[in-house]
């Protein structure tokens, strides 16, 4: 893997391809620093400094502070994620998106296209609640409004900016994958980030500068960092192995069939979708808090705040929850099944169809066991650096899986890429020429 990233500078149509999703990419950043017109900056500043550890808190973070500034990306990219999201239940609910995904790519380009039609629509959702809602907004202590002007001219404008803005990220991020490296839509929320990585990075410094951090500590942060990046790259990447025979067959006067591979079932099938579900549950008490002044909604939220052990509790639960089902909506062990069973695959030892799907089920729910508890001690991460060892700034989380996740997605693309060069170039160089 090292040798291929080494090597794509060598090679002139991968180099494009990095060169223009580094430009998508900065023009993404430059977007971010845009403001939506119509808003107190300071205000509103003032205002994301006290909703730390709400669900404002993690929509920021997804849309690389661009909710923070309230910039024309605020909304960032994931009203696209959440109709992703909604489609792909939807297909395994509703039987005529599920006949439509298996189309092949006249199918999936139509899902594309109803997913594009629902981001539209939740923008303008959430760009009119999200006007209505600032418009109530006061910056702690000094009561300033957030919003300079009131009224529907201002939500009008807010959801035309905001909508128009994920539209125009959601493009970029489809180009990206088309002309670009890797996929678009999650580089997108890397750099968003990654971009708050060096301000963190900054204020530990300060802080050792200080003397509220010892300088002994930071080479002991740096180790533990990496040890759990280690970690975390180690069970991305794990897999488990079903080994998979084939029958041979007569075709004609040929012989087909009779090799041997293997049915690879990721260690985490399901991904960052159960860490994103499982914050946005357990931010919504911080986030009701702040706006109902209520003696009972108020202890709610206190004791369900971030770092309590009743909201440690709950979130493992939520996490492993969400992974179970989130694994079993999207991977279907009898349809592995028949489809093996039709090409003339089987599992040593285990009989074709049922036999074969129970002894696959059976593996998957082990699997995601394992999966399920990495996810959460990842997860939990933070809230034991922060509380316990005084780490000062967050570490760990939904955000470090989305890191690591893509750059093995993108640095496994930019292999491929070379070895399809260095294959053509064997092709050419030792006289083959394809039919």
């Amino acid at each position: 893997m090292r040798a291929g990233v080494q090597n794509a500078a060598n090679i002139p149509e991968l180099r494009r391809r990095i060169v223009f999703t580094l430009i998508m990419l900065a023009v993404y950043r430059a977007g971010v620093q845009i403001p939506t017109p119509g808003i107190n900056g300071e205000a509103l500043n003032q205002f994301f400094q006290k909703s730390a550890g709400s669900l404002f808190d993690m929509f920021n973070m997804f849309s690389g502070g661009a909710l923070e500034n309230f910039s024309i990306f605020a909304l960032g990219i994931m009203p696209y994620i959440s109709a992703s999201i909604i489609f792909q239940l939807l297909t395994v609910v509703i039987p005529q998106l599920e006949a439509l995904s298996k189309e092949g790519e006249a199918g999936r380009r139509k899902i594309t296209q109803y997913t594009r039609y629902a981001t539209v629509v939740l923008s303008l959702v959430q760009g009119l609640f999200i006007s209505i809602g600032l418009e109530s907004m006061t910056a702690p202590g000094t009561g300033e409004m957030v919003v300079i002007a009131t009224g529907w001219h201002f939500r009008l404008m807010t959801m035309l900016t905001l909508t128009s803005g994920t539209a125009f990220i959601m493009w970029l991020g489809e180009q990206m994958t088309e002309r670009g490296i890797g996929n678009g839509i999650s580089l997108i929320i890397f750099a968003g980030i990654v971009a708050r990585m060096p301000a963190a990075l900054v204020n530990t410094f300060k802080m050792a500068s200080a003397g509220e951090i010892a300088y002994i500590m930071l080479p002991i942060i740096l180790v533990m960092i990496g040890a759990v990046i280690a970690f975390v790259i180690f069970f991305e990447t794990a897999q488990r192995r079903i080994p998979i025979q084939y029958a041979k067959r007569m075709v004609g006067r040929q012989m087909y069939g009779g090799q041997q591979s293997h049915l690879p079932l990721k260690i985490n099938m399901s991904g960052v979708i159960p860490p994103i579900f499982a914050s946005s549950i357990m931010m919504f008490p911080a986030t009701i808090g702040q706006f109902i002044q209520v003696d009972w909604v108020q202890k709610m939220s206190a004791a369900l705040s971030w770092g309590s052990l009743p909201h440690t509790v709950l979130f493992i639960g939520f996490i492993v929850f969400f992974c179970f089902f989130y694994t079993a909506v999207t991977f279907n062990p009898v349809d592995v099944a028949e489809n093996l069973k039709k090409h003339g695959g089987f599992v040593p030892g285990i009989r074709p169809g049922k036999k074969t799907s129970d002894f696959i089920d059976k593996i998957v729910v082990r699997i995601t066991v394992i999966g399920a508890c990495y996810i959460s001690v990842i997860c939990v991460l933070p809230t034991i650096l922060i509380n316990k060892l005084h780490v000062p700034f967050y570490f760990g989380g939904t955000a470090l899986l989305i890191v690591v996740g893509v750059a093995i997605d993108t640095i496994a693309q930019i292999e491929s890429h070379t070895v399809m060069r260095n294959y053509d170039g064997f092709m050419k160089s030792g006289g083959f020429k394809s039919r």
